[in-house]
């Protein structure tokens, strides 16, 4: 959808991402990664990669900080995002230190470890900011990072790329013992794509007739691919030459 000016509006945007310490929101956030294929697949690809770190961590785009909780308590955290994410239902957190989304304000050789989670698809420039997070990384350094490639548009107007492995090839180019991951498969984007349908169907303006009858197939439907995803997921098989995304885990030289 556009708007008058010509820029485009999102139907609806997605929800952030919130995670608190207590057992309700533990298992809200669970059964969140069972419904939500994008979240799920990313928190099984990042849970090994957090849990035994050590040292010193740049969350580059930390949003709200959702990963923040899992992490050793004994890891220096540190979150940095740009002043636009605000705009997009995010609540203000002090301990964001504010950047301008290219030129990361830390000296060379700084942190053992970045994340970077669903980010660069937002980045105008992303392999400066790949550049950026090579600088700020030691060497022996890690980064830990998610992007999309079987995914709607979102955060407009601030949605920019979707990046094939070899794409990331391309921009991780500086760094040595690359792994890339697939995040889900054929079935996975299937089902992601009909529970986004259902949900475009459900929001606006309340129910109407004509979307009632459209989401009678539609919801049972989406709940069989949903499924169909978890248990093809689990067994390892369908295509993933079609995937929701990838998972990237890179050494600085």
């Amino acid at each position: 959808m556009l708007d008058i000016a010509g820029n485009n509006i999102e139907q609806f945007q997605p929800v952030p991402l919130r995670f608190g310490s207590s057992l309700k929101s533990r298992l809200a956030f669970r059964l969140r990664c069972v419904a939500d294929l994008q979240l799920g697949t990313i928190w099984t690809f990042l849970g090994p990669q957090l849990k035994n770190l050590r040292g010193s961590l740049l969350d580059v785009g930390c949003g709200e900080m959702p990963y923040r909780g899992f992490l050793p308590q004994e890891l220096k955290y540190v979150g940095i995002d740009v002043p636009e994410a605000s705009a997009f239902q995010m609540q203000g957190n002090e301990d964001v230190i504010s950047f301008d989304g290219r030129y990361i304000p830390f000296p060379d050789a700084t942190f053992d470890t970045v994340l970077c989670t669903e980010v660069l698809e937002h980045s105008p420039q992303p392999s400066a900011l790949i550049a950026e997070i090579e600088r700020v990384l030691k060497p022996g350094g890690t980064l830990v990072a998610t992007v999309p490639f079987s995914a709607r548009v979102h955060y407009a107007p601030y949605d920019f790329y979707r990046f094939s492995r070899y794409a990331l090839q391309g921009v991780l180019k500086d760094f040595e013992q690359v792994k890339i991951d697939e995040r889900g498969n054929d079935i996975a984007v299937i089902a992601n794509k009909l529970i986004v349908v259902a949900l475009g169907l459900i929001r606006p303006s309340g129910f109407r007739l004509l979307r009632c009858i459209f989401l009678l197939p539609l919801l049972p439907l989406s709940l069989v691919f949903l499924l169909m995803a978890h248990l093809t997921m689990a067994l390892g098989v369908g295509s993933k030459d079609d995937c929701l995304g990838y998972g990237i885990v890179a050494v600085k030289r």
